[in-house]
């Protein structure tokens, strides 16, 4: 085993890295060492704002497939709260379209208050006096 201590320019921060390849410079190991930050930091913001909780596929196309799909989903609902000027958090606006999502309702319908009227329900007229 080798340890390789790294002190980074910007931060001043001293790093120490233990390995066992002993044919690479300190320089190049501290270098992996770094890109691999980049890469778990890409994982961290992808969980915190994709969810994405778990992989469905274990191959390298099901992994890409999965994570687009939710980077699109992110670029859509940011692009609404955009456009709609909404005052509400990204995770909010999420939610409520999820939980109207087979409601045929203009957006900014959706984030209106309720009206007090009482509503009777289609389902409900069916069955008579209910």
């Amino acid at each position: 085993m080798r340890l390789v201590a790294y002190i980074d320019q910007d931060s001043n921060q001293e790093y120490h890295f233990i390995t066992n390849a002993h044919h690479l410079k300190a320089s190049e190991i501290s270098a992996i060492y770094k890109e691999r930050w980049q890469t778990e930091l890409f994982f961290k913001w992808i969980k915190q704002h994709l969810k994405i909780k778990t992989f469905l596929g274990t191959s390298k196309n099901a992994v890409l497939t999965q994570i687009w799909v939710a980077l699109c989903v992110y670029l859509l609902v940011a692009y609404l709260k955009f456009q709609s000027k909404l005052g509400r958090a990204m995770y909010q606006i999420l939610r409520v379209l999820q939980m109207n999502l087979f409601d045929r309702r203009p957006f900014n319908e959706l984030f209106k208050p309720p009206c007090n009227q009482h509503v009777v329900s289609p389902q409900k007229l069916l069955w008579g006096n209910l």
